[in-house]
């Protein structure tokens, strides 16, 4: 069943005004781009939330393309943004109340019907926002995933990432990166993701490697032999497996038009 509600709330070091105004107007700069951010991360140009209601919050694709993610049912600046999602069943209401220093952002995001399907992404993503805020005057360059990852496998992916960040100094774009399903570190813009070891064991790691053209990049690995583990296929990212000639593991995604 699924669960009624998700909650979360961060602290922003900025007035209730100016929180708002970061969270609406800079979404695209704070909004972070890796693979499972978006329902279609290889076409995807910006983020974007129209202001008052009636407006929309978008994913942006190329020319006049987008997906309308929610429409805006409240929009009290500096304190209240609502919307009603248009992808799944669910209502999502953010307040910004002044605390201390700077801003409580709270999200809620709630299921309006019992028997609905609910993404609840809105409460893992508002935790970007905080270190948005703390850069945004110096380092306003937006976070964009390389062309380049590596996957390692691990029976404790969690434990595994929070050793690597305390022994090695890896670190991450999110403030908590330990989805149950991907755990994303990074080294410059070098992505290295975490995942849980199945069985039977057939692989440690897997490179990933972002193309221009996924299908045209598929159908020449085919045609020249490589062994096809897993055709092409979409959850979010679109993407197909394959292994070289000693059975090395590598994945290939389709890259975003903007990706460097």
């Amino acid at each position: 069943m699924t669960e009624p509600s998700a909650s979360a709330a961060v602290e922003v070091a900025a007035d209730p005004s100016t929180a708002f105004r970061i969270f609406t107007e800079e979404i695209d700069q704070w909004w972070l781009r890796n693979p499972i951010n978006f329902f279609d991360s290889g076409r995807v140009t910006a983020m974007r939330i129209e202001p008052g209601v009636g407006g929309r919050v978008l994913e942006v694709y190329s020319g006049d393309d987008v997906l309308e993610l929610a429409t805006i049912t409240d929009w009290e600046p500096g304190s209240v943004l609502g919307y009603r999602s248009t992808v799944d069943d669910t209502e999502t209401r953010i307040t910004f109340e002044a605390a201390g220093a700077g801003t409580r952002v709270t999200v809620v995001q709630s299921l309006i019907t019992p028997d609905g399907k609910a993404f609840y992404f809105w409460p893992r993503v508002v935790r970007w926002l905080p270190a948005w805020a703390e850069r945004r005057t110096t380092a306003p360059e937006r976070r964009e995933v390389g062309r380049l990852s590596i996957a390692l496998y691990y029976d404790d992916p969690a434990a595994a990432a929070r050793w690597l960040q305390d022994v090695f100094s890896l670190t991450s774009w999110d403030s908590e990166p330990y989805l149950p399903s991907w755990i994303e570190l990074h080294v410059g813009d070098a992505a290295v993701l975490l995942f849980k070891r199945t069985e039977p064991v057939t692989k440690d790691h897997t490179v990933w490697v972002y193309v221009d053209d996924l299908e045209a990049h598929f159908a020449h690995a085919e045609s020249r032999g490589a062994k096809i583990v897993e055709p092409i296929h979409h959850h979010g990212f679109s993407a197909y497996e394959a292994e070289d000639l000693e059975g090395h593991h590598w994945t290939f995604v389709q890259a975003r038009p903007t990706q460097r």
